[in-house]
């Protein structure tokens, strides 16, 4: 058994975590042991590996927030999941690792069938893409909403969940070869940033008044950005891959009345009952299960190779998300 482990933070995140092997302890009564089939790399594991993400585990800690697994043994007074079932992990588990051990109860059962790639990505992106276009504006079929960073896996999900909605996308990207995964996964408008971008939007979309702009940059990017949208739109913040300030100029916020918000799913998971959270999981679950939702999947890696991993995943020019899939 391996797993990926930090016993400190620093800027080079492939340089504080390494693979080191473990025994999993004896299963006490209600819990199971699972063998994590697919585990994704997102930017909030970088961040928390150099101790820049604004929930940070004690150390030493286990790399990975999200997953899926197969229910390998089970411990007493455990009846289900069935073993050899697919399941969720639980969020923050520390899934960068050949098996876990969980309370049985916390293990949400998946389609044995379905693509567990697909799966191991969907507790972290997929509810954030759907929440950035739900919680803010009450759109109306065939409006249009505007993103940035619109290649990364939070912007392609939202390409396919807007349409899957009903409303149309402005995706507005920072290199030219990125723009055609986003057209290919179904963006209505793709375009460069640029000083001009304002401009171009308004041509490419008839002058429509844009109510609601989704930013995961920062810096001068959310000035472009809040430049496209119309009197009382709002703005929604959940990145900033630039690493500088949101940059609005007063004057939007002041003569054009727009609201600068910012998003975090850990604080809309801790304050949304648990019904509401467990729906909205099951929908985007079938969503991916059926393939109506996926995301590109650049590369995979052992355990083993985590350093590689990690690396990769912070490299820039991506096409598609980094996985941890443990070989057995």
């Amino acid at each position: 058994m391996l797993r990926a482990q930090y016993e400190r933070r620093g800027p080079v995140p492939q340089d504080v975590i390494a693979a080191v092997e473990f025994t999993a302890p004896p299963l006490q009564a209600g819990q199971a042991l699972v063998e994590v089939v697919a585990a994704p790399i997102n930017p909030a594991d970088l961040l928390t590996l150099t101790g820049e993400y604004g929930q940070l585990p004690p150390l030493p800690a286990i790399g990975g927030r999200e997953g899926v697994g197969r229910v390998a043994e089970l411990g007493p007074d455990a009846r289900q999941p069935a073993i050899g079932q697919l399941v969720l992990l639980p969020p923050g588990c520390g899934s960068w690792s050949t098996h876990i051990v969980a309370d049985a109860a916390q293990l949400r059962p998946l389609p044995n069938e379905a693509d567990p790639l697909q799966l191991s990505m969907m507790t972290i992106n997929p509810p954030t893409a759907a929440l950035l276009l739900s919680e803010f504006v009450s759109l109306e079929p065939g409006e249009w909403v505007i993103q940035s960073a619109a290649n990364s896996a939070v912007g392609l999900y939202l390409v396919q969940l807007a349409r899957y909605r009903g409303y149309r996308t402005v995706n507005v990207v920072r290199r030219q070869d990125a723009a055609a995964v986003v057209r290919e996964t179904g963006g209505d408008v793709v375009l460069l940033d640029g000083e001009d971008l304002a401009q171009r939007v308004a041509e490419a979309t008839d002058g429509a008044h844009i109510r609601l702009g989704i930013d995961a940059v920062g810096g001068a990017a959310t000035g472009q950005l809040a430049d496209c949208l119309c009197e009382g739109a709002t703005l929604v913040c959940y990145g900033r891959m630039s690493g500088e300030p949101c940059a609005v100029q007063p004057e939007a916020l002041v003569f054009r009345d727009l609201t600068l918000r910012g998003f975090w799913l850990v604080t809309w998971f801790q304050r949304t009952p648990e019904e509401r959270r467990r729906a909205l999981v099951g929908e985007l679950a079938g969503l991916i299960a059926t393939g109506k939702l996926h995301a590109p999947v650049q590369a995979t890696y052992d355990v083993s190779e985590i350093k590689d991993a990690v690396a990769a995943a912070a490299r820039g020019g991506r096409s598609g998300k980094i996985l941890i899939v443990p070989r057995r």
